[in-house]
């Protein structure tokens, strides 16, 4: 059986996971939303190269994370982090599958054919989404609650942003297939939104107390 050491010697490790996960996909959103609008299809096919190597540290970390709940040696604190960290999961998975989702439709040409309001709306729902990301890894890395309302606050900007591209797509401005192809890139990121509203609350929940104390120090 391993001891208090090894065992909090992972979750370290864990916590360090989670962190980089939440590095990675912020970068991938970014970047992602910067070769559609840029129109640069190699920078977009080699970020959506990554995403097996994304979902591959996804795997290994709940693996690890399953692993460490049936060790003896976890104590009650540390087995509710486990428990919020396996919660958390699913919604960095499907944000980073999101940014991929983005990044393909860039390697594609799509941004050269957009609307200049298309544009527009487009750059600053990817300018929403960065900042809504940045915040729950910010309050993730220092146990936070105060990003909820944060990111609550931009969530309700992106859900305008995306009735506005609405409108756009179907005023006719562009081609259909670009039309087609840009109401789902809408959709990706208003999901995005909703995905990092999770994250957030239950960053808080840990925050608070009701989760789990934290991992390891700050910074992972």
């Amino acid at each position: 059986m391993e001891g208090a050491t090894a065992v909090h010697e992972r979750l370290v490790e864990i916590d360090r996971q989670v962190v980089h996960l939440f590095a990675l996909i912020g970068e991938d959103i970014a970047g992602a939303t910067h070769a559609l609008l840029a129109g640069d299809r190699e920078e977009a096919k080699r970020l959506a190269d990554e995403d097996e190597a994304v979902d591959a540290i996804e795997a290994e970390l709940e693996a690890c994370t399953l692993e460490l709940l049936g060790n003896p040696a976890i104590g009650p604190d540390d087995l509710r982090y486990l428990v919020a960290v396996l919660r958390m999961l699913p919604d960095i998975e499907r944000n980073g599958h999101l940014a991929q989702h983005v990044a393909r439709r860039a390697a594609r040409g799509l941004g050269v054919e957009l609307s200049a309001r298309s544009r527009g709306l487009v750059e600053r729902m990817g300018e929403v989404a960065i900042h809504m990301w940045r915040a729950t890894a910010d309050a993730y890395r220092a146990r936070l609650p105060g990003a909820v309302e944060l990111v609550d606050d931009l969530d309700d900007e992106m859900d305008d942003l995306h009735v506005s591209l609405t409108v756009e797509v179907v005023a006719g401005t562009m081609p259909l297939p670009v039309a087609v192809e840009l109401a789902m890139i809408a959709r990706f990121y208003e999901r995005f939104g909703d995905h990092a509203v999770n994250l957030a609350k239950r960053v808080a929940t840990l925050a608070d107390g009701d989760g789990a104390a934290p991992a390891c120090d700050e910074g992972g």
